[in-house]
């Protein structure tokens, strides 16, 4: 706190917000090139920072609009155990459930929709890191099952957005368990010949990045995205060396194979919809196609159609 602070009406303060205030203000500063956006005028860049571009956490909800528009229809999810090792830190498990329930509105971490992106049947499930970091327990894994079931029913692709610290420590083994009990859903959706695609944004670590966040047939990144396992400060202590500066950022990792492309927020819908269109051509059409002797494929067609990556 600043001596600017100290003499700041509070009515003046609670005009503006900081990255991580989820308050009504009027104005929000950028943590990247620290200038001030009107609330709404953030809102309709998809909190995307219209002076440098850095991307602000988007709400769950706001994700699914972004994606499926507004007439999408949400995925009821089965109901877990509030606290089935009664777990205990500062405060009891279940009151730090109910405490974040209260706050975000929602039941756990996952929120599932489904709707069309483009011409696409598509299911998507969206991690919410207002909800303890979305971090991953039972109630994910379970949500996980029941969106890749309702992609197989649908004949629908599944897009995960991952946010998340890594596994729930107030689970323990239950919330590692998640983690191949997640690769069952993968699994589900590649016997179906459904294509799988994580779009990982900031943060995305632990047992989340070990699972299904790099699972998919596609990785896409948001720009400035930190993605990995373990955070690069335990790294460094580890190794006791010094790491390059964007280590384990979206960047860094799509130049080095793990992720296939960075992709601008405001631009995630129409590339989703044209990866769409490649990977779920009618068959009928793509055998015709194909039987054209000397003529390029649907397939091949549809992917010089698609946009270039954003670097």
């Amino acid at each position: 706190m600043s001596w600017l602070d100290d003499i700041t009406p509070p009515g003046i303060k609670k005009m503006f917000r900081q990255q991580d205030d989820k308050s009504d203000a009027l104005w929000t500063k950028c943590p990247s090139c620290e200038q001030m956006t009107y609330g709404k005028d953030l809102e309709a860049e998809e909190m995307v920072c219209p002076s440098c571009g850095f991307h602000h956490p988007l709400p769950a909800g706001a994700r699914l609009n972004s994606l499926l528009g507004e007439k999408w229809e949400r995925i009821e999810l089965p109901h877990t155990a509030d606290d089935p090792l009664k777990f205990r830190d500062t405060k009891p498990y279940v009151a730090r459930l109910k405490d974040y329930r209260k706050r975000t509105g929602e039941r756990d971490a996952l929120l599932v929709g489904r709707g069309r992106i483009g011409e696409r049947a598509a299911v998507v499930a969206v991690q919410n890191f207002r909800f303890m970091g979305g971090s991953m327990g039972t109630a994910i894994g379970e949500g996980l099952l029941a969106a890749a079931d309702a992609a197989v029913e649908a004949r629908a692709a599944l897009i995960v957005v991952t946010a998340s610290g890594g596994a729930r420590m107030q689970e323990g083994i239950l919330s590692l368990m998640q983690m191949p009990r997640s690769t069952i859903a993968v699994q589900k959706l590649r016997e179906a010949g459904l294509p799988y695609i994580v779009v990982l944004t900031n943060p995305t670590t632990g047992g989340v990045t070990a699972s299904y966040a790099m699972l998919g047939d596609i990785h896409l990144a948001e720009p400035g995205a930190l993605i990995g396992f373990a955070g690069p400060r335990v790294i460094e202590q580890t190794i006791r060396e010094k790491l390059p500066e964007d280590f384990q950022k979206s960047e860094y990792l799509r130049e080095k194979g793990m992720v296939d492309r960075v992709t601008d927020r405001r631009q995630m819908t129409a590339e989703l919809g044209a990866i769409l269109s490649v990977l779920m051509a009618p068959e009928a059409v793509i055998e015709a196609a194909n039987d054209d002797e000397g003529e390029a494929s649907v397939e091949d067609e549809a992917v010089a159609e698609l946009p270039e990556a954003a670097e």
